[in-house]
């Protein structure tokens, strides 16, 4: 067995964001283990094949998985289509996003190979050794595989850093799994709430996220005009928004949204452990709090030890007046 193969995600002619996280993750392993990089997709009716591009390792080959079987989405056909590509590929490694559609059938996939699925893996160090975090991201665990099958991974979002430039282009080839209507047991509901929120912090460049030090609902706008002066997207730690002074989709943490933007500034937030988890992968952080000992600064680039409501607006003033 040989290769590493990365499994992307498409909805409506749209690539996941997360896909293009997997990539970046193949790579590495790719580039570890010394072995060719393969890409592969899904493909139903609605399928693009523009951006089918990778960066630094090109791929060997890349896959159209085609069948009209495949649109709409059941966990029935993807692991059946699946199966037969990777039977035919062989590959050692498979990586997926973590996505909710592959947390769905992913486990099933790796079943069929009588192997389990190392999910949320957020970093891969040599062996290869995959890293993995429980108990909501207080300790991490190593794990690495031992079977003779195929290893099945999923990437966490936010753990490797999705490249935006321009990539080697890849010409994918079209695999046409043997499907029938007998074989799809399950028929589709309506779609995850995920797919109808108004908010993506996944996408956003710019992150101004604010937290309980904010004190009351009425501080708000300061915070905000922040956001605003910075073109940024505003976001919260937990108890803003359980409090409902901020939606829930706005929300970065283990049980909210994870976020990579390139710049991460963090408002009156302590830096609890489950809202690091979703603010790891940020490129800078910034931090501004009035506790010099918060845990926020063991993880922020740069750290403002002063009170928010003297250096947010004297910030905002300095942004916009830089901006002319």
């Amino acid at each position: 067995m040989s290769g590493v193969l990365v499994i992307l995600e498409q909805r409506s002619g749209t690539w996941n964001r997360m896909s293009f996280e997997a990539v970046a993750a193949a790579q590495q392993l790719a580039e570890k283990t010394n072995l060719p990089l393969t890409l592969a997709a899904p493909a139903g009716k609605d399928f693009s094949a523009d951006g089918f591009e990778a960066h630094g390792r090109a791929p060997s080959a890349a896959y159209l998985v085609e069948h009209e079987l495949l649109e709409p989405y059941t966990s029935d056909a993807y692991v059946i289509a699946l199966e037969q590509l990777i039977k035919k590929l062989g590959p050692a490694y498979v990586l997926f996003p973590h996505t909710y559609q592959v947390r769905d059938f992913a486990p099933a996939l790796a079943t069929r190979f009588k192997q389990v699925l190392i999910s949320d893996v957020i970093a891969i160090h040599d062996g290869p050794v995959f890293v993995r975090q429980l108990l909501q991201g207080k300790l991490n665990a190593d794990y690495r595989q031992t079977a003779s099958g195929p290893c099945f991974i999923s990437i966490q979002a936010g753990s490797f850093r999705a490249e935006t430039e321009s990539g080697t282009t890849v010409t994918p080839e079209t695999f046409t799994p043997e499907l029938t209507p007998a074989q799809i047991r399950n028929k589709p509901g309506e779609r995850f709430r995920e797919s109808g929120q108004t908010v993506d912090l996944t996408a956003a460049p710019v992150i101004v996220s604010v937290g309980r030090g904010i004190g009351e609902q009425d501080n708000l706008p300061l915070v905000e005009e922040l956001a605003q002066a910075l073109g940024a997207e505003l976001a919260a730690s937990r108890p803003i928004c359980d409090n409902g002074w901020l939606p829930m989709e706005r929300q970065v943490g283990s049980s909210g949204q994870t976020v990579s933007p390139k710049l991460y500034l963090a408002v009156g937030i302590s830096g609890a452990i489950q809202h690091l988890v979703g603010m790891k992968g940020s490129k800078a952080v910034i931090a501004i709090n009035k506790d010099e000992n918060a845990p926020i600064f063991e993880v922020a680039d740069y750290g403002v030890a002063g009170d928010l409501f003297e250096i947010v607006p004297e910030l905002t003033k300095a942004i916009k007046a830089a901006k002319g």
